[in-house]
């Protein structure tokens, strides 16, 4: 059954896509919108070295802005940074597929392979990026140096929000989606911070992307693919192998609690775990002067 979006009046084309920014690639199952730093200057005192190039791979909903501070820092600081749109968010391609853990990991190493990014790469994956990240790591070993996760999803199932608890139940969520509009959902997104002088700036970008059709219908595939369960199998596998993680949680998270950082650490013998306090669910975001020089001296060992 069909349920119209009053919200999603545009389509994602050549010309829509034109105002986006970035760059875009054709992969298997769609279009990709992503941005590569260019060749950038070194903080005072550094020397570049061999570095393998960073992976940013967003969460749940919102696009590839949510690692603005993140990009540019990185950038400044030498490294080879991309970052991009998830199918179904951004201007990415909105399939018509099940949104799963399968398509996410097929889609970033479809677009390392089409940027002939063969060899090791860093990945940081935030949220619903986190078991992506991991998921990845795990198929393709070969091509992962260090991981980064920060405040990721998949110790225990996300079931706290209203639309999480009734997103399962056919087109009784599509019906509710469509008479609440966008308001749901930036509702949402915007309890993701701790300090309210954030939610403006945040919501002025991130509703950008929910006028083009096919938004609400993959966020509500994704969640009934269970991409907001539970993934510690994956999670049990990384810990096993020999690399590198630093795990991030913002000691205010209220989208994937604090309490499930003792879970994942359990499980993870070797990671370096970091605590932002007075910080939500996107300390990288929200508190980046705390966050980006942890990250960086992670990288440059």
């Amino acid at each position: 059954m069909f349920i119209p979006y009053r919200d999603e009046t545009k389509e994602l084309n050549e010309d829509t896509r034109k105002s986006a920014g970035g760059s875009f690639i054709s992969l298997p199952n769609g279009i990709t919108h992503y941005e590569m730093s260019d060749s950038s200057p070194l903080l005072p005192g550094e020397g570049l070295g061999v570095r393998s190039p960073v992976i940013l791979i967003h969460g749940f909903s919102v696009p590839y802005f949510i690692y603005d501070p993140t990009f540019e820092f990185l950038a400044r600081s030498g490294f080879h940074v991309l970052r991009y749109d998830l199918f179904g968010r951004g201007f990415s391609e909105r399939p018509r597929a099940p949104h799963n853990l399968d398509l996410f990991v097929k889609q970033l190493a479809d677009l390392l392979n089409a940027l002939s990014l063969s060899g090791p790469v860093n990945l940081i994956g935030f949220s619903m990026g986190g078991p992506i990240a991991a998921a990845f790591s795990v198929r393709y070993p070969e091509r992962v140096d260090k991981l980064a996760l920060i405040d990721p999803t998949g110790v225990k199932p996300i079931t706290s929000s209203p639309m999480l608890k009734i997103a399962k139940m056919p087109i009784i969520a599509e019906v509710i989606l469509a008479l609440a509009g966008n308001a749901s959902l930036l509702k949402s997104a915007a309890s993701d911070f701790y300090d309210p002088e954030w939610v403006e700036h945040f919501r002025s970008k991130y509703k950008l992307q929910m006028q083009y059709k096919g938004f609400k219908r993959a966020l509500l595939s994704t969640i009934r693919n269970d991409m907001l369960g539970s993934f510690m199998d994956i999670y049990q596998a990384l810990g096993k192998m020999d690399k590198d993680v630093l795990l991030f949680w913002g000691r205010n998270d209220t989208t994937v609690p604090f309490e499930h950082s003792n879970e994942l650490r359990a499980v993870l013998p070797r990671v370096q775990f970091h605590v932002i306090e007075n910080c939500g669910h996107i300390p990288h975001y929200e508190k980046p002067h705390e966050v980006n020089p942890i990250l960086l001296e992670f990288l440059r060992k």
